[in-house]
């Protein structure tokens, strides 16, 4: 997958780090992480306006969840994007907002949570139907831990996930912070998506990740660039990265979303912004092609899991 030459344009041509596959469509592999739109609260017409440069550089995949903002991102959604965009919009569920506690959010993984957190998103993003539901499971980190009568089976989950795809709520389901195992329990039912920690300092999920490439999943990872979560390593940190971003005449941050792009061909980013400036530069970086020595350089960083608990 590499290129013999370096370089990133100053254009984007078609979709954004070209095409990908996701629950049966087409869509751009770099689309848009919705999360950091809440940033924008005070200022919507910025955030519908972000959202409309997206559309306009070619992102047609949109990843949101109803938790975040308590809603908020999920309306900028539905007032910011039409059915002419033929954008795909993704949600998660497994938490739901908390107005009153340490975290603006909570667990929330029972079956009867899901469906009505299934609905909600439904009302804010104003749709028949959402085109992919993630299953946020909490069983490991990073973040909330499950406890209590927040410990519910996946199968049980997943059942009603199938009950609401079959009743044309949803279109298809994903699972999220999943490990190996659960991944397998999860294929009977048509998994479209994995959404785990991963980035090029965090590859202890490869055969999984080897797993959906075999199967036709999308390999959507979160922290692709290591994560702000104390102990955990970031990929712009790398010399390997910052020398290939000298290389390259582009970010290290563009460089390491680059090097997910040319690893594995399921991969799909959904990296996020508040800033329209740093909205291209994601862009832009699914133009960057890596010469072979580049790329070696960049596969030689030893990943470091073990600095982190993640599985």
């Amino acid at each position: 997958m590499a290129s013999t030459s370096s370089s990133v344009s100053t254009e984007p041509t078609g979709r954004p780090g070209g095409p990908g596959s996701l629950a049966g469509r087409t869509v751009s592999r770099i689309g848009f992480g919705a999360m950091q739109l809440e940033r924008l609260r005070d200022d919507r017409a910025a955030a519908v306006a972000l959202l409309r440069r997206a559309v306009e550089l070619g992102i047609d995949h949109i990843d949101t969840a109803q938790f975040y903002g308590h809603g908020f991102v999920n309306e900028v959604i539905a007032e910011a994007l039409s059915a002419e965009d033929d954008a795909i919009v993704v949600s998660k569920v497994g938490a739901e907002p908390a107005h009153d506690g340490p975290l603006p959010l909570r667990l929330a993984q029972r079956p009867e949570q899901l469906r009505a957190q299934v609905d909600d998103n439904l009302k804010s993003l104003r749709l028949d139907q959402i085109p992919l539901v993630n299953l946020r499971r909490a069983d490991t980190g990073p973040g909330l831990r499950a406890e209590g009568d927040q410990l519910v089976d996946m199968d049980d989950q997943l059942a009603v996930l199938t009950g609401l795809r079959d009743e044309g709520k949803i279109g298809a389901i994903g699972v999220s912070n999943v490990t190996a195992d659960q991944l397998r329990r999860s294929l009977p039912v048509g998994v479209a998506c994995v959404q785990n920690a991963y980035s090029l300092v965090a590859r202890g999920d490869e055969d999984m990740l080897r797993l959906c490439v075999d199967e036709g999943i999308a390999w959507v990872p979160y922290f692709p660039l290591g994560s702000a979560f104390p102990g955990m390593p970031k990929v712009t940190d790398e010399p390997a990265v910052v020398e290939a971003a000298r290389t390259l005449g582009s970010t290290p941050a563009q460089a390491g979303l680059a090097w997910l792009l040319h690893h594995a061909p399921n991969v799909l980013l959904i990296p996020g912004t508040a800033d329209p400036e740093h909205l291209r530069a994601n862009v832009d970086a699914g133009a960057l092609a890596f010469d072979e020595a580049t790329l070696a350089a960049l596969d030689a960083v030893p990943t470091r899991d073990g600095d982190i608990e993640l599985h």
